[in-house]
């Protein structure tokens, strides 16, 4: 059994990337995983202010949600991020979590397999390239993992329009095989 923590960044209602996310987490469940989803929704996410204090602390001196975050996926041995894609890259609240979650670089993490799933109202594959390269460039600072897989479902704009889409099995697939 793993710890998956799955951590969906769209702050819409009925958000394609949160119903991969869902997808993901049923897979997940459905293995026999211990799973926790994490909605950024209603999160107090500040940005980071640059001050390195947190590679001396070990946590962010920011009094936000952050820390709470940071804790779970550091004792994760799965982490999936979901994002909808908005001007060819990752949402902005994922980018300021990553940001702000700076001070696990130089701690021990648990975390191996990382996943992205990724939505776009466009649908060719290129879409989500640079939210990709975005994510790997957080997952090159923990050398103990990587990134394990990728799902993209491009021509979904408006809420819920994934429904019914192949996609949804296929999140929970990667899901299941995490």
């Amino acid at each position: 059994m793993k710890r998956v923590i799955v951590i969906s960044t769209s702050l819409r209602q009925g958000s394609n990337s949160d119903m991969l996310a869902d997808k993901f987490v049923e897979g997940a469940k459905a293995a026999g995983h211990d799973v926790e989803k994490i909605s950024l929704a209603g999160k107090n996410i500040q940005f980071c202010k640059g001050c390195l204090a947190c590679q001396k602390l070990g946590r962010c001196v920011i009094n936000d949600d952050v820390n709470d975050i940071m804790a779970q996926v550091m004792k994760a041995d799965v982490v999936a991020w979901a994002t909808p894609i908005y001007y060819y890259e990752m949402s902005g609240q994922m980018k300021t979590l990553i940001d702000r979650m700076n001070a696990m670089y130089p701690l021990d993490y648990q975390f191996r397999d990382v996943y992205l799933l990724t939505t776009a109202a466009e649908g060719e594959e290129h879409v989500c390239k640079r939210a990709e390269t975005g994510l790997t460039g957080w997952i090159d600072c923990y050398p103990k993992s990587r990134l394990a897989g990728h799902l993209f479902c491009g021509g979904v704009g408006a809420p819920r329009e994934i429904d019914g889409n192949d996609k949804l099995q296929a999140a929970y697939d990667m899901g299941h095989n995490a």
